[in-house]
């Protein structure tokens, strides 16, 4: 029993079926031929910049290449760098958006045209330094540690001879990695095969990122059919998306590794409600969790899948009993395999001893530190205390989502589920972002203010990951915080142009009125 009807039973959105407009004549595609280059030209362009203030480690033989030498060590350099960084980010999202808008109504050509585009827009970035985070350096460490025979939650990688010249930031030199033990033999396999060469150590990450991302191009259509939804579309508003780029290949973020494995599982649940799927769906669902613990929250919906529609409470009860000890037994079993048992359940709270101004629980317990410590309480003690209240109500969002709401909307609650995690956080990260934007687009992303957010958020998003991640050689006229004014002002800039200015993109993804997609949401 699948989680809706088969896609044949729903009504066919306008323009999405067999009676689709005919194939796009020769000038549209010419039209999109020019969306794919000008989206090419951005990935090059971020390519180009991240020579200059891309995340490369300190022994890297890529910095005595002359051209890199000029762009890191040369304050001309930097600022090209800077500039060509900011307009590429948002050249990527111009043509993103653009490619939306050509493409409707969404008809079964369409799908050439996103795969192409995404091949095209990810190509550069195969070969681009690491840009908008240097987690992948801190993966090379943890490596080292296991490589070493020591325990990673014990042992931070500064305990690892020229830690630092490695690439990995020093906040986290010492910081247990929140990762479950499958990413960490992974972590062991790529040192091993790399011989902790930093630079192939990127590229082999970045290799099971792109394998990720396949696997995401591959279930997200499914998922999306499953719920009467464009499955172009959902390839487009997701794997498209330039936040899934660039934090899933530029910066070849483990998320990749883990969001590919959660869905797969949850899909495979899905398809099959029945024991088989259910254990299939679990395990794989567990082996996510056993990259990043978060997706821990996928695992009482895919029980609800398990436990069937119209299940009853004794039935729902029981099989979320047996999610769970199946998948407790599994995590134990490789936890007596490396070791380690589950040290990782202290070292998931890693990420949240700190805050971010633009998460709203994250600004609130600023606030409230500022407001305790100003009457003379202990105003840590008040801002640990909203952070806690955040996440208790998290937890109590989670619970209500598996107790309330129809079997249909399973995901929709899911990916509310998730996005409760990620808002009442004290720290949003634009990886947290692009776990939540699959599950939403395969339920549904109306074209109104909700495709509005959508470009919002990556737009915001893109322009605070230019201005934020910048490695700026320490000794030139140009200091780190002169080269992140000048990465915002360029990228905020375009992003306003963008918003009010174009004439092609200031109705943002919005088709006319009388033209408006029929996605349900679910």
């Amino acid at each position: 029993m699948r989680i809706t009807s088969r896609t044949e039973r729903h009504p066919t959105p306008p323009g999405t079926g067999r009676d689709a407009a005919p194939e796009r004549d020769a000038t549209s595609s010419t039209s999109l031929t020019r969306t794919v280059v000008m989206g090419s030209l951005g990935s090059l362009m971020l390519l180009f910049g991240s020579l200059g203030v891309g995340w490369l480690a300190s022994v890297s033989s890529l910095r005595r290449i002359p051209l890199i030498m000029w762009m890191r060590f040369e304050t001309v350099g930097v600022v090209v760098s800077v500039v060509m960084l900011a307009l590429g980010a948002m050249l990527l999202v111009r043509q993103w958006l653009r490619l939306g808008q050509k493409l409707r109504p969404w008809g079964p050509e369409s799908a050439r045209w996103v795969l192409i585009s995404i091949a095209a827009w990810a190509a550069p970035m195969l070969v681009s330094i690491p840009l908008f985070s240097r987690d992948v350096y801190s993966y090379i460490g943890q490596g080292r540690v296991m490589a070493n025979g020591l325990n990673p939650y014990e042992s931070g990688v500064s305990t690892i001879d020229n830690f630092f010249q490695l690439g990995a930031d020093q906040l986290w030199a010492e910081s247990p990695p929140p990762y479950g033990p499958v990413f960490l033999w992974l972590e062991q396999l790529v040192v091993l095969v790399t011989g902790a060469d930093p630079d192939a150590s990127v590229l082999l990450f970045r290799a099971l990122c792109v394998v990720s991302v396949i696997a995401c191009m591959w279930v997200i259509p499914r998922l999306a059919r499953l719920h009467g939804v464009n499955p172009r579309r959902a390839m487009w508003l997701s794997v498209a998306n330039p936040l899934f780029l660039t934090n899933f290949v530029v910066a070849a973020h483990n998320d990749a590794i883990m969001l590919a494995l959660a869905l797969i599982g949850t899909y495979v649940a899905a398809m099959h409600r029945n024991w088989k799927g259910g254990i299939a769906g679990t395990t794989l669902v567990t082996l996510s969790v056993a990259i990043k613990p978060i997706t821990l929250i996928f695992l009482p919906f895919v029980g609800l899948l398990w436990a069937g529609r119209g299940a009853s409470w004794p039935r729902r009860f029981a099989i979320w009993a047996l999610t769970l000890a199946y998948s407790v037994a599994l995590l134990a079993l490789m936890g007596f395999v490396n070791g380690f048992g589950f040290g990782w359940v202290s070292a998931v709270s890693t990420p949240g001893t700190v805050y971010i101004w633009y998460a709203p629980i994250g600004l609130l317990g600023l606030f409230a530190q500022l407001v305790g410590s100003s009457w003379g309480f202990n105003g840590s003690a008040w801002m640990d205390a909203v952070h806690t209240a955040g996440t208790v109500l998290s937890a109590a969002v989670v619970v209500v989502l598996m107790f309330v709401g129809r079997d249909a909307k399973l995901f929709r609650r899911l990916a509310w589920a998730l996005a409760a995690f990620v808002l009442l956080a004290p720290i949003i990260q634009a990886w947290y972002v692009v776990w939540l934007i699959p599950l939403f687009a395969i339920s549904g992303i109306r074209d109104d203010w909700q495709v509005d957010v959508l470009f919002f958020v990556t737009a915001f998003f893109m322009v605070y990951a230019v201005a934020d991640q910048l490695d700026v050689f320490p000794y030139l006229d140009l200091n780190l915080f002169a080269a992140r004014v000048i990465a915002a002002l360029v990228a905020l800039t375009y992003g306003i142009y963008l918003w009010l200015l174009d004439p092609a993109t200031r109705r943002v993804a919005r088709p006319p009125r009388g033209e408006r997609a029929t996605s349900p949401v679910l």
